[in-house]
């Protein structure tokens, strides 16, 4: 009976393609699991929504400002070396479907930052840390996991940005979804953006015009594997 009983259980995971346990991933000083190499990751990524994907490969146009790639951010220093724009494959489908309905009305997307490595957001932390702007590297970031990206509205044809209430990374409570004392066409530029963002599965940030993230981050793991690791690993499409 007992015999019987196991049989039917282990059929059971073999037939839905689960697993007893998944891989274990180390935690770091804070008790977070965070992948660090190539291996963890493709041992943590047998699904393929849990792929990330080159954002480049999914826009058509493609527009995008990598300010981390200079030194001209919050921090003052060069924070990546050679980045490309990578997301988890659900968060970069939905980013697809985002911009097909922006190319309705001449508009396009301009993206400032997708995957962050979790080394990265430690650094920033170290700048500024204020949860209202920065990830806490206690917690980790929708960056670090690949379901976050921050962006702006743009012109079709020129890729170049709508007015917005701020520029990119302004910690000021202009930025803030609450702060209304703006031109009329600056709000509509803000409420368009945060509309078609949410309509698409996204999520905003009250404090950051410019960032959305997926709202079951969680489910996907925190990485630290360097741009030149992610293309490596990164779902060909």
């Amino acid at each position: 009976m007992f015999r019987n009983f196991f049989i039917c259980f282990f059929l059971t995971i073999l037939s839905t393609g689960k697993l007893l346990s998944q891989p274990q991933i180390p935690s770091n000083k804070y008790g977070l699991p965070v992948i660090n190499d190539i291996e963890q990751f493709k041992a943590a990524t047998t699904d393929t929504n849990q792929a990330m994907v080159l954002l480049r490969q999914v826009l058509r146009p493609f527009h995008s400002h990598i300010v981390y790639a200079t030194p001209h951010n919050f921090t003052g220093i060069k924070l990546y070396h050679q980045p490309q724009l990578f997301l988890r494959l659900p968060a970069a489908r939905a980013l697809a479907r985002v911009q097909d309905s922006l190319l309705k009305r001449g508009l396009n997307i301009l993206i400032f930052d997708a995957y962050r490595p979790y080394a990265v957001t430690e650094k920033m932390w170290e700048v500024v840390p204020d949860d209202r702007y920065a990830a806490n590297p206690a917690n980790g970031s929708g960056h670090n996991r690949g379901t976050a990206i921050d962006l702006t509205l743009a012109d079709a044809n020129t890729g170049l940005p709508l007015p917005m209430p701020t520029d990119f990374d302004n910690f000021s409570d202009t930025a803030h979804y609450a702060f209304t004392h703006l031109p009329e066409n600056v709000l509509a530029n803000r409420n368009l953006l945060r509309g078609v963002m949410e309509h698409f599965g996204f999520v905003a940030l009250s404090t950051e015009w410019w960032h959305f993230s997926l709202p079951d981050a969680k489910r996907f793991a925190l990485l630290n594997l360097s741009f030149k690791q992610m293309r490596r690993v990164a779902l060909k499409l």
